[in-house]
Protein backbone atom coordinates (compact mmCIF):
# COMPACT_ATOMS: atom_id res chain seq x y z
CA UNK A 1 0.00 0.00 0.00
CA UNK A 2 2.89 2.36 0.76
CA UNK A 3 4.20 1.98 -2.80
CA UNK A 4 0.82 2.87 -4.30
CA UNK A 5 0.44 6.02 -2.22
CA UNK A 6 3.88 7.23 -3.31
CA UNK A 7 2.94 6.49 -6.93
CA UNK A 8 -0.22 8.54 -6.46
CA UNK A 9 1.72 11.44 -4.97
CA UNK A 10 4.04 11.44 -7.97
CA UNK A 11 1.35 10.86 -10.63
CA UNK A 12 -1.05 13.52 -9.31
CA UNK A 13 1.76 15.96 -8.46
CA UNK A 14 0.63 16.23 -4.88
CA UNK A 15 2.46 18.98 -3.00
CA UNK A 16 1.39 18.26 0.58
CA UNK A 17 0.17 15.40 2.73
CA UNK A 18 -2.28 16.44 5.47
CA UNK A 19 -2.28 14.04 8.43
CA UNK A 20 -5.59 14.25 10.31
CA UNK A 21 -6.72 12.94 13.70
CA UNK A 22 -9.58 13.62 16.11
CA UNK A 23 -9.39 14.57 19.79
CA UNK A 24 -11.41 12.83 22.50
CA UNK A 25 -14.44 15.06 21.90
CA UNK A 26 -14.35 14.42 18.15
CA UNK A 27 -12.81 17.69 16.90
CA UNK A 28 -10.37 17.43 13.98
CA UNK A 29 -6.67 18.31 14.21
CA UNK A 30 -4.06 18.11 11.45
CA UNK A 31 -0.42 18.54 10.60
CA UNK A 32 0.72 19.13 7.02
CA UNK A 33 4.01 17.92 5.58
CA UNK A 34 5.51 18.58 2.12
CA UNK A 35 5.04 15.50 -0.03
CA UNK A 36 8.83 15.13 -0.39
CA UNK A 37 9.08 14.55 3.36
CA UNK A 38 6.33 11.93 3.35
CA UNK A 39 8.56 8.86 3.24
CA UNK A 40 8.36 5.15 3.98
CA UNK A 41 10.07 5.81 7.29
CA UNK A 42 7.38 8.34 8.24
CA UNK A 43 4.68 5.84 7.33
CA UNK A 44 6.23 3.30 9.70
CA UNK A 45 7.39 5.51 12.56
CA UNK A 46 4.81 8.30 12.37
CA UNK A 47 4.92 11.99 13.25
CA UNK A 48 5.34 13.37 16.76
CA UNK A 49 2.28 14.87 18.48
CA UNK A 50 2.12 16.83 21.74
CA UNK A 51 -0.78 15.02 23.38
CA UNK A 52 -0.86 17.49 26.27
CA UNK A 53 -2.09 20.18 23.85
CA UNK A 54 -5.01 18.09 22.55
CA UNK A 55 -8.38 18.04 24.35
CA UNK A 56 -8.78 14.92 26.46
CA UNK A 57 -5.42 13.31 25.69
CA UNK A 58 -2.39 13.65 27.98
CA UNK A 59 -0.86 15.68 30.78
CA UNK A 60 2.29 17.70 30.01
CA UNK A 61 4.61 15.29 31.81
CA UNK A 62 3.54 12.40 29.54
CA UNK A 63 2.42 14.19 26.42
CA UNK A 64 4.66 12.73 23.70
CA UNK A 65 2.71 10.66 21.16
CA UNK A 66 3.12 9.41 17.60
CA UNK A 67 0.64 9.77 14.71
CA UNK A 68 0.97 6.85 12.27
CA UNK A 69 -0.67 7.31 8.83
CA UNK A 70 -3.45 4.89 7.85
CA UNK A 71 -2.52 4.49 4.18
CA UNK A 72 -5.96 3.09 3.28
CA UNK A 73 -7.69 6.34 4.26
CA UNK A 74 -6.30 8.78 1.70
CA UNK A 75 -8.45 11.27 -0.23
CA UNK A 76 -7.78 14.52 -2.05
CA UNK A 77 -8.29 17.61 0.09
CA UNK A 78 -11.44 19.22 -1.35
CA UNK A 79 -10.64 22.76 -0.12
CA UNK A 80 -6.87 23.18 -0.38
CA UNK A 81 -5.49 25.57 -3.02
CA UNK A 82 -2.39 23.37 -3.38
CA UNK A 83 -2.81 19.68 -4.37
CA UNK A 84 -3.02 18.00 -0.98
CA UNK A 85 -3.64 14.39 -0.02
CA UNK A 86 -5.45 13.92 3.31
CA UNK A 87 -4.56 10.82 5.31
CA UNK A 88 -6.13 9.85 8.63
CA UNK A 89 -3.79 8.79 11.40
CA UNK A 90 -3.78 6.40 14.34
CA UNK A 91 -2.25 7.56 17.62
CA UNK A 92 0.32 5.62 19.64
CA UNK A 93 2.10 6.30 22.90
CA UNK A 94 5.80 6.78 22.29
CA UNK A 95 7.43 3.35 22.40
CA UNK A 96 4.09 1.50 22.51
CA UNK A 97 3.09 -1.16 20.02
CA UNK A 98 -0.62 -0.83 20.73
CA UNK A 99 -2.89 2.11 20.07
CA UNK A 100 -3.63 4.96 22.46
CA UNK A 101 -6.57 4.15 24.76
CA UNK A 102 -8.12 7.61 24.31
CA UNK A 103 -7.88 7.55 20.51
CA UNK A 104 -11.56 7.10 19.59
CA UNK A 105 -10.70 5.59 16.19
CA UNK A 106 -8.70 2.90 17.99
CA UNK A 107 -11.68 2.25 20.27
CA UNK A 108 -13.81 1.68 17.17
CA UNK A 109 -11.27 -0.83 15.83
CA UNK A 110 -11.32 -2.70 19.16
CA UNK A 111 -15.12 -2.85 19.03
CA UNK A 112 -14.92 -4.52 15.62
CA UNK A 113 -12.49 -7.09 17.07
CA UNK A 114 -14.86 -7.74 19.98
CA UNK A 115 -17.62 -8.55 17.48
CA UNK A 116 -15.29 -10.93 15.64
CA UNK A 117 -14.52 -12.81 18.85
CA UNK A 118 -18.16 -13.19 19.85
CA UNK A 119 -19.72 -13.75 16.43
CA UNK A 120 -17.27 -15.57 14.16
CA UNK A 121 -17.43 -14.45 10.55
CA UNK A 122 -19.83 -11.57 11.20
CA UNK A 123 -19.35 -7.86 10.73
CA UNK A 124 -21.47 -4.82 11.51
CA UNK A 125 -22.92 -2.35 9.01
CA UNK A 126 -23.98 1.22 9.79
CA UNK A 127 -26.07 3.81 7.93
CA UNK A 128 -25.92 7.31 9.49
CA UNK A 129 -28.50 10.04 8.92
CA UNK A 130 -26.96 13.51 9.26
CA UNK A 131 -29.47 16.24 10.12
CA UNK A 132 -28.33 19.85 10.39
CA UNK A 133 -29.44 23.46 9.96
CA UNK A 134 -28.18 25.98 7.41
CA UNK A 135 -28.48 29.56 8.66
CA UNK A 136 -27.63 32.80 6.89
CA UNK A 137 -25.81 34.06 9.96
CA UNK A 138 -25.40 33.43 13.67
CA UNK A 139 -24.32 36.13 16.11
CA UNK A 140 -23.15 35.02 19.55
CA UNK A 141 -22.31 37.39 22.39
CA UNK A 142 -21.40 36.19 25.84
CA UNK A 143 -19.88 38.63 28.29
CA UNK A 144 -20.94 39.64 31.79
CA UNK A 145 -23.96 41.88 31.32
CA UNK A 146 -24.24 41.17 27.59
CA UNK A 147 -25.19 37.61 26.60
CA UNK A 148 -27.35 36.09 23.90
CA UNK A 149 -27.51 35.03 20.26
CA UNK A 150 -29.30 36.01 17.06
CA UNK A 151 -29.97 33.62 14.19
CA UNK A 152 -30.85 34.83 10.70
CA UNK A 153 -32.71 32.41 8.43
CA UNK A 154 -34.27 33.90 5.32
CA UNK A 155 -35.79 30.53 4.50
CA UNK A 156 -38.09 30.91 7.51
CA UNK A 157 -40.10 33.44 5.50
CA UNK A 158 -40.37 36.24 8.07
CA UNK A 159 -39.65 39.71 6.74
CA UNK A 160 -36.89 40.42 9.25
CA UNK A 161 -35.35 36.97 8.96
CA UNK A 162 -36.60 35.84 12.38
CA UNK A 163 -36.42 32.02 12.24
CA UNK A 164 -39.55 31.55 14.34
CA UNK A 165 -42.57 30.47 12.33
CA UNK A 166 -45.91 32.22 12.98
CA UNK A 167 -48.40 29.94 14.69
CA UNK A 168 -50.82 29.92 11.74
CA UNK A 169 -48.21 28.55 9.33
CA UNK A 170 -48.22 24.73 8.96
CA UNK A 171 -44.99 23.23 10.26
CA UNK A 172 -45.17 20.33 7.78
CA UNK A 173 -43.98 22.57 4.95
CA UNK A 174 -40.38 21.86 5.91
CA UNK A 175 -40.33 18.09 5.36
CA UNK A 176 -39.30 17.20 1.79
CA UNK A 177 -40.11 20.78 0.79
CA UNK A 178 -39.42 21.73 -2.82
CA UNK A 179 -38.10 25.00 -4.20
CA UNK A 180 -38.60 27.87 -3.60
CA UNK A 181 -39.21 26.87 0.05
CA UNK A 182 -36.13 24.67 -0.19
CA UNK A 183 -33.30 27.12 -0.85
CA UNK A 184 -30.50 24.60 -0.46
CA UNK A 185 -31.04 21.86 -3.03
CA UNK A 186 -28.07 22.93 -5.15
CA UNK A 187 -25.83 23.38 -2.13
CA UNK A 188 -26.71 19.91 -0.88
CA UNK A 189 -25.87 18.57 -4.33
CA UNK A 190 -22.47 20.25 -4.10
CA UNK A 191 -22.01 18.78 -0.64
CA UNK A 192 -22.89 15.28 -1.83
CA UNK A 193 -20.52 15.60 -4.77
CA UNK A 194 -17.74 16.64 -2.42
CA UNK A 195 -18.46 13.71 -0.11
CA UNK A 196 -18.38 11.31 -3.07
CA UNK A 197 -14.95 12.68 -3.99
CA UNK A 198 -13.85 11.81 -0.44
CA UNK A 199 -15.14 8.22 -0.87
CA UNK A 200 -18.10 8.84 1.45
CA UNK A 201 -21.18 7.06 0.05
CA UNK A 202 -24.41 9.11 -0.04
CA UNK A 203 -27.86 7.50 -0.19
CA UNK A 204 -29.87 10.70 -0.71
CA UNK A 205 -30.46 14.24 0.55
CA UNK A 206 -33.57 16.33 1.24
CA UNK A 207 -35.09 19.14 3.25
CA UNK A 208 -36.04 18.16 6.80
CA UNK A 209 -38.95 19.22 9.03
CA UNK A 210 -37.48 22.48 10.31
CA UNK A 211 -38.69 25.30 8.03
CA UNK A 212 -35.75 27.55 8.95
CA UNK A 213 -33.17 25.65 6.91
CA UNK A 214 -33.08 22.13 8.35
CA UNK A 215 -31.74 19.56 5.89
CA UNK A 216 -30.56 15.96 5.87
CA UNK A 217 -27.86 14.05 4.04
CA UNK A 218 -28.23 10.31 4.54
CA UNK A 219 -25.16 8.18 3.98
CA UNK A 220 -25.13 4.52 2.97
CA UNK A 221 -24.22 1.33 4.81
CA UNK A 222 -20.56 0.99 5.77
CA UNK A 223 -18.38 -1.05 8.13
CA UNK A 224 -17.87 0.40 11.60
CA UNK A 225 -14.59 2.33 11.32
CA UNK A 226 -15.46 3.53 7.82
CA UNK A 227 -18.79 4.84 9.15
CA UNK A 228 -16.97 6.72 11.90
CA UNK A 229 -14.53 8.23 9.41
CA UNK A 230 -17.35 9.17 7.04
CA UNK A 231 -19.54 10.96 9.58
CA UNK A 232 -16.64 12.86 11.15
CA UNK A 233 -15.29 13.93 7.75
CA UNK A 234 -18.77 14.73 6.38
CA UNK A 235 -19.34 17.19 9.23
CA UNK A 236 -15.98 18.80 8.46
CA UNK A 237 -16.74 19.06 4.71
CA UNK A 238 -20.31 20.33 5.22
CA UNK A 239 -19.21 23.11 7.56
CA UNK A 240 -16.44 24.17 5.18
CA UNK A 241 -18.75 24.24 2.16
CA UNK A 242 -21.46 26.17 3.99
CA UNK A 243 -18.86 28.75 4.99
CA UNK A 244 -17.76 29.11 1.36
CA UNK A 245 -21.38 29.83 0.40
CA UNK A 246 -21.68 32.47 3.12
CA UNK A 247 -23.80 30.25 5.39
CA UNK A 248 -23.43 28.63 8.79
CA UNK A 249 -23.96 24.87 9.05
CA UNK A 250 -24.66 23.67 12.58
CA UNK A 251 -25.14 20.17 13.95
CA UNK A 252 -26.42 21.51 17.28
CA UNK A 253 -29.24 19.20 18.40
CA UNK A 254 -31.62 22.09 19.22
CA UNK A 255 -30.60 25.50 17.89
CA UNK A 256 -34.20 26.80 17.74
CA UNK A 257 -36.75 26.65 20.54
CA UNK A 258 -40.08 25.25 19.38
CA UNK A 259 -38.71 23.80 16.13
CA UNK A 260 -37.48 20.37 15.11
CA UNK A 261 -34.14 19.28 16.52
CA UNK A 262 -31.33 17.58 14.60
CA UNK A 263 -30.40 13.98 15.32
CA UNK A 264 -27.82 11.51 14.09
CA UNK A 265 -29.81 8.31 13.67
CA UNK A 266 -27.93 5.07 13.04
CA UNK A 267 -29.41 2.17 11.08
CA UNK A 268 -27.39 -0.91 12.05
CA UNK A 269 -27.25 -4.68 11.81
CA UNK A 270 -24.89 -7.61 12.05
CA UNK A 271 -24.22 -9.44 8.81
CA UNK A 272 -22.66 -12.68 7.67
CA UNK A 273 -21.83 -12.50 4.02
CA UNK A 274 -24.71 -10.74 2.30
CA UNK A 275 -27.38 -11.67 4.86
CA UNK A 276 -28.56 -9.88 7.98
CA UNK A 277 -28.20 -11.82 11.22
CA UNK A 278 -31.25 -9.86 12.42
CA UNK A 279 -33.62 -11.50 9.90
CA UNK A 280 -36.18 -14.12 10.83
CA UNK A 281 -39.47 -14.16 8.88
CA UNK A 282 -41.22 -15.81 11.85
CA UNK A 283 -39.80 -13.47 14.51
CA UNK A 284 -41.14 -10.26 16.00
CA UNK A 285 -40.80 -7.24 13.78
CA UNK A 286 -39.46 -9.55 11.87
CA UNK A 287 -36.32 -9.74 14.03
CA UNK A 288 -34.40 -12.92 14.77
CA UNK A 289 -33.48 -13.83 18.34
CA UNK A 290 -30.07 -12.29 17.68
CA UNK A 291 -31.72 -9.06 16.55
CA UNK A 292 -34.07 -9.01 19.53
CA UNK A 293 -31.25 -9.60 22.00
CA UNK A 294 -29.24 -6.82 20.31
CA UNK A 295 -32.22 -4.49 20.77
CA UNK A 296 -32.48 -5.67 24.37
CA UNK A 297 -28.87 -4.57 24.94
CA UNK A 298 -29.45 -1.13 23.46
CA UNK A 299 -32.51 -0.63 25.64
CA UNK A 300 -30.88 -1.98 28.80
CA UNK A 301 -27.92 0.40 28.43
CA UNK A 302 -29.82 3.25 26.77
CA UNK A 303 -29.44 5.70 29.66
CA UNK A 304 -25.67 5.17 29.86
CA UNK A 305 -25.36 5.39 26.09
CA UNK A 306 -26.80 8.90 26.21
CA UNK A 307 -23.67 10.12 28.02
CA UNK A 308 -21.68 9.22 24.88
CA UNK A 309 -24.28 9.56 22.11
CA UNK A 310 -25.88 12.77 23.50
CA UNK A 311 -22.92 14.43 25.21
CA UNK A 312 -23.91 18.11 25.21
CA UNK A 313 -26.18 20.16 27.43
CA UNK A 314 -28.04 21.12 24.24
CA UNK A 315 -28.71 17.42 23.50
CA UNK A 316 -31.42 17.32 26.15
CA UNK A 317 -33.31 20.25 24.66
CA UNK A 318 -33.92 17.97 21.65
CA UNK A 319 -35.01 14.88 23.59
CA UNK A 320 -38.42 16.30 24.47
CA UNK A 321 -41.95 15.26 23.40
CA UNK A 322 -43.61 16.65 20.28
CA UNK A 323 -40.81 16.73 17.69
CA UNK A 324 -40.31 13.06 16.65
CA UNK A 325 -37.30 12.87 18.96
CA UNK A 326 -37.30 9.79 21.22
CA UNK A 327 -38.01 10.24 24.92
CA UNK A 328 -38.59 6.63 26.03
CA UNK A 329 -36.52 3.45 25.83
CA UNK A 330 -38.80 1.28 23.74
CA UNK A 331 -38.70 -0.30 20.28
CA UNK A 332 -41.34 -0.38 17.58
CA UNK A 333 -42.00 -1.18 13.95
CA UNK A 334 -42.11 2.04 11.98
CA UNK A 335 -42.93 4.23 15.00
CA UNK A 336 -40.53 7.19 15.16
CA UNK A 337 -41.41 8.19 18.73
CA UNK A 338 -39.55 5.19 20.19
CA UNK A 339 -35.80 5.05 20.80
CA UNK A 340 -35.45 2.11 18.41
CA UNK A 341 -37.38 1.75 15.18
CA UNK A 342 -37.45 -1.38 13.05
CA UNK A 343 -38.04 0.08 9.56
CA UNK A 344 -41.13 -1.55 8.12
CA UNK A 345 -39.80 -1.27 4.56
CA UNK A 346 -36.59 -3.19 5.38
CA UNK A 347 -37.97 -6.71 5.55
CA UNK A 348 -35.79 -8.88 3.30
CA UNK A 349 -33.01 -11.25 4.40
CA UNK A 350 -30.42 -8.74 3.16
CA UNK A 351 -31.57 -5.56 4.86
CA UNK A 352 -33.45 -6.20 8.12
CA UNK A 353 -31.99 -3.79 10.65
CA UNK A 354 -32.78 -1.50 13.54
CA UNK A 355 -32.54 2.28 13.72
CA UNK A 356 -31.23 3.76 16.97
CA UNK A 357 -32.66 7.28 17.12
CA UNK A 358 -31.38 9.06 20.27
CA UNK A 359 -27.84 10.09 19.14
CA UNK A 360 -26.96 13.55 17.89
CA UNK A 361 -23.92 14.91 16.09
CA UNK A 362 -22.32 16.61 19.10
CA UNK A 363 -21.00 13.13 19.87
CA UNK A 364 -17.62 11.64 19.05
CA UNK A 365 -18.98 9.35 16.37
CA UNK A 366 -16.30 6.67 16.79
CA UNK A 367 -17.09 6.30 20.49
CA UNK A 368 -20.84 6.36 19.84
CA UNK A 369 -20.80 3.59 17.24
CA UNK A 370 -18.45 1.49 19.36
CA UNK A 371 -20.67 1.97 22.43
CA UNK A 372 -23.85 1.01 20.55
CA UNK A 373 -22.17 -2.14 19.24
CA UNK A 374 -20.92 -3.09 22.71
CA UNK A 375 -24.41 -2.58 24.15
CA UNK A 376 -25.92 -4.77 21.45
CA UNK A 377 -23.29 -7.48 21.91
CA UNK A 378 -23.94 -7.46 25.65
CA UNK A 379 -27.61 -8.03 24.90
CA UNK A 380 -26.71 -10.99 22.67
CA UNK A 381 -24.37 -12.51 25.27
CA UNK A 382 -26.93 -12.13 28.07
CA UNK A 383 -29.93 -12.97 25.83
CA UNK A 384 -31.75 -9.82 26.93
CA UNK A 385 -35.43 -9.80 25.96
CA UNK A 386 -36.74 -6.39 24.84
CA UNK A 387 -40.35 -7.49 25.26
CA UNK A 388 -43.11 -6.77 22.78
CA UNK A 389 -42.64 -4.00 20.20
CA UNK A 390 -44.53 -0.80 20.93
CA UNK A 391 -47.55 -0.42 18.66
CA UNK A 392 -48.79 3.00 19.81
CA UNK A 393 -47.63 6.60 19.60
CA UNK A 394 -45.79 7.42 22.82
CA UNK A 395 -47.07 11.01 22.75
CA UNK A 396 -50.71 9.87 22.98
CA UNK A 397 -50.45 7.14 25.61
CA UNK A 398 -52.14 7.49 29.03
CA UNK A 399 -49.72 8.68 31.70
CA UNK A 400 -49.85 5.47 33.73
CA UNK A 401 -48.87 3.40 30.66
CA UNK A 402 -46.20 5.88 29.62
CA UNK A 403 -44.63 5.89 33.08
CA UNK A 404 -44.09 2.14 32.82
CA UNK A 405 -41.62 2.70 29.94
CA UNK A 406 -38.11 3.82 31.03
CA UNK A 407 -37.35 7.41 30.09
CA UNK A 408 -34.19 8.69 28.46
CA UNK A 409 -32.18 11.04 30.71
CA UNK A 410 -33.41 14.60 30.90
CA UNK A 411 -30.04 16.29 31.44
CA UNK A 412 -26.38 15.69 30.65
CA UNK A 413 -25.56 15.16 34.34
CA UNK A 414 -28.33 12.57 34.59
CA UNK A 415 -26.79 10.71 31.63
CA UNK A 416 -23.29 10.91 33.14
CA UNK A 417 -24.64 9.50 36.40
CA UNK A 418 -26.06 6.57 34.41
CA UNK A 419 -22.72 5.97 32.68
CA UNK A 420 -20.87 5.92 35.99
CA UNK A 421 -23.31 3.26 37.27
CA UNK A 422 -23.48 1.23 34.06
CA UNK A 423 -20.28 0.91 32.00
CA UNK A 424 -18.97 -2.62 32.51
CA UNK A 425 -20.37 -3.59 29.09
CA UNK A 426 -18.05 -1.00 27.51
CA UNK A 427 -14.97 -2.42 29.27
CA UNK A 428 -15.46 -5.94 27.87
CA UNK A 429 -12.38 -7.03 25.94
CA UNK A 430 -10.63 -3.74 26.74
CA UNK A 431 -12.62 -1.86 24.09
CA UNK A 432 -13.15 1.15 26.36
CA UNK A 433 -10.96 1.75 29.41
CA UNK A 434 -11.68 3.22 32.82
CA UNK A 435 -9.10 5.89 32.00
CA UNK A 436 -10.97 6.99 28.87
CA UNK A 437 -14.36 7.00 30.60
CA UNK A 438 -13.00 8.96 33.58
CA UNK A 439 -11.55 11.58 31.21
CA UNK A 440 -14.82 11.74 29.27
CA UNK A 441 -16.98 12.20 32.36
CA UNK A 442 -14.63 14.88 33.73
CA UNK A 443 -14.74 16.89 30.49
CA UNK A 444 -18.51 16.64 30.26
CA UNK A 445 -19.14 17.50 33.92
CA UNK A 446 -17.06 20.63 33.33
CA UNK A 447 -19.26 21.58 30.35
CA UNK A 448 -22.45 21.09 32.36
CA UNK A 449 -21.05 23.14 35.24
CA UNK A 450 -19.92 25.90 32.89
CA UNK A 451 -23.45 26.35 31.56
CA UNK A 452 -25.14 25.97 34.95
CA UNK A 453 -23.09 28.83 36.43
CA UNK A 454 -24.07 31.36 33.74
CA UNK A 455 -27.27 33.45 33.78
CA UNK A 456 -29.51 32.61 30.82
CA UNK A 457 -31.52 35.24 28.88
CA UNK A 458 -34.73 33.34 29.64
CA UNK A 459 -34.04 33.69 33.37
CA UNK A 460 -34.25 37.47 33.01
CA UNK A 461 -37.70 37.12 31.43
CA UNK A 462 -38.83 34.87 34.27
CA UNK A 463 -37.13 36.42 37.30
CA UNK A 464 -35.96 39.99 36.69
CA UNK A 465 -39.07 41.48 38.20
CA UNK A 466 -39.68 39.11 41.11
Amino acid sequence: MAASIFERIKKERIEFVDLMYADLLGGWHHVTVPSGRFTGSMCEKGVGVDGSSVTGFRKVKSGDMVLVPDLDSGFMHPFADHPTLCVLGDLLDVGAKEGFSRDARYVARKAERALGRLRKGEHSLWLPELEFYLFDSVEIFGRPGHAGYRILSREAGAADGDPRVPEHEPRRRGYHAAAPEDRFENLRGTMCGTLAGMDIPVKYHHHECGPAGQVEIELNFMPLVKAGDSVALAKWAIRNLADRFGLVATFMPKPLYGEAGSGLHFHQFLAKGDLSAFYDPTGKAPLSKTGLHYVGGLLAHGKALCAIANPSTNSYKRLVPGFEAPVRLAYSVGNRTAAIRVPGYANTPENVRVEYRPPDATCNVYLTIAAMLMAGLDGIKRKLDPGQPLSRDLFHMPKNELDAIPALPGTLNWALDALERDHDFLLEGGVFTEDLLDAWVTLKRDEARDLAERPHPREFELYLGV
